[in-house]
């Protein structure tokens, strides 16, 4: 799948999101390393700390279906910055997949590609436990 495909797919999941506190949407795709792709999109709640946001809802949606290996990770938003990870979602990801590529996008659908490495530098994943 083309980095291209993947971004559109998250664009896709914006309409999905439950945003009704924040009116923020953000959509996901997660590439795994068979081809398959999970998406998610945020979902709030009025208890904000139980608030999802959609690369956490991605990645559990494919561990829940078996997978563990992920390369490509897609994040948009309709905002004019880009739809940077938040630091749960970074830790979340690294766990699985610290050499994961992260493609953010904005509203307008430009996008930036970077290692997930250079988002949590440093970052503590099952390694870090031994």
């Amino acid at each position: 799948m083309t980095d291209q495909a993947l971004i559109d797919l998250a664009f896709t999941m914006l309409e999905r999101s439950y945003v009704p506190y924040s009116k923020f949407p953000v959509g996901a795709a997660l590439l795994c390393g068979d081809g398959a792709v999970f998406t998610g999109c945020n979902v709030e709640n009025a208890a904000y700390g139980s608030t999802i946001c959609a690369e956490r809802t991605a990645l559990v949606k494919a561990v829940s279906e078996g997978r563990r290996s992920f390369t490509t990770l897609a994040v948009v938003g309709r905002g004019e910055d880009y739809c940077w990870p938040c630091g749960a979602c970074r830790q979340m990801l690294y766990e699985f997949a610290p050499e994961l590529t992260v493609l953010v996008a904005r509203g307008d659908g430009a996008f930036v590609k970077l290692p997930l490495r250079e988002l949590l530098p440093h970052g503590f994943g099952p390694a870090s436990l031994s």
